[in-house]
């Protein structure tokens, strides 16, 4: 993912309480931010990768589309400009003090946009919205959200994975904007990417534990076989999209230096989520059927 940075050990049992919205969704509803793996196991998935046809992108270049059918990624994408920047940082600044004040680790702001206004609005900024409506479509749903922030000298890793591999969604056409708040480099921990590892469904893995210094539970083992292995770096203001079923990861934070992004999700609406995870979504282009995605409340938060 760079996606769940929480202890692999905790991330796994962690629920979100969702508020009541206007569909009737009961206030004490709760989701797995990560579902177990015999929760995953129970839903029905169709597991490939869907290439995108749009012969008339807004945003995107056609070679760019084509490069997103190869790789399975794309980036850097500008999006903020310096100022929207340091606004960005200084906002995340001030929620990432209150976040470790009450006794919380800096990867633990997940599920941001159910709780934070202005995480929900970025969810839908218009270029974000442009860019992953020219790879899913007219009618795409935001529903995720999670700020990954590795502080100078974090030794934890991120090891190979997929994301589809932890998402209760069908078909697998989610995608992640990692959208970097500070620079993010090799120096200190930027993503890596296996480029066409998309294109091999989903592939095995091993089981790690919470002592290994792997944030999640899972590694894809000689990840080489499956694609090209690419170094990520993008600047604060920048982002980068990937398929959820590209393989990617993440080394510890070395440097001096702190190393944020904040990873938006987003599928097509004809998109099926299980395990409650329709309560997350957003409608952020077009339309889509209450059954399937009946709509997240805007909170109402003062940070």
């Amino acid at each position: 993912m760079d996606s769940l940075t929480m202890d692999s050990s905790t991330i796994l049992q962690h629920e979100i309480s969702v508020p009541m919205n206007e569909t009737g969704s009961p206030s004490d509803a709760a989701f797995a931010i990560i579902p177990d793996r015999e929760s995953i196991e129970t839903v029905p998935r169709e597991i490939r990768f869907f290439p995108t046809e749009n012969a008339s992108p807004q945003l995107l270049s056609p070679g760019q589309i084509e490069a997103w059918n190869r790789d399975g990624y794309l980036g850097p994408l500008d999006v903020l400009d310096p100022e929207e920047t340091a606004s960005l940082r200084e906002y995340f600044d001030a929620l990432l003090a209150e976040t470790m004040a009450a006794g919380k680790d800096s990867y633990s702001i997940s599920s941001a946009h159910l709780k934070h206004a202005r995480v929900w609005e970025l969810l839908q900024h218009p270029k974000l919205v442009g860019y992953v409506s020219d790879l899913l479509g007219e009618n795409v749903i935001g529903w995720g959200s999670h700020f990954f922030c590795k502080m100078p000298g974090d030794g934890k890793r991120v090891d190979w994975h997929q994301d589809a591999s932890y998402w209760p969604l069908t078909p697998t056409k989610a995608v992640t904007v990692w959208l970097a708040i500070d620079d993010a480099d090799l120096g200190n921990g930027g993503m890596e990417v296996y480029t066409g590892s998309h294109q091999h469904g989903l592939i095995d893995f091993d089981m790690t534990d919470s002592d290994s210094g792997n944030v999640l539970d899972q590694v894809v083992s000689e990840p080489e076989k499956y694609g090209q292995h690419r170094f990520t770096p993008v600047h604060a203001g920048q982002v980068s999209i990937h398929s959820d079923l590209l393989v990617h990861g993440s080394a510890p934070n070395q440097s001096d230096r702190r190393r944020c992004g904040l990873t938006l999700r987003y599928c097509p609406a004809d998109v099926t989520a299980y395990l409650g995870w329709e309560k997350k979504g957003v409608i952020v282009s077009g339309t889509a059927s209450p059954d399937k995605w009946p709509g997240a409340q805007r909170p109402n938060s003062l940070l």
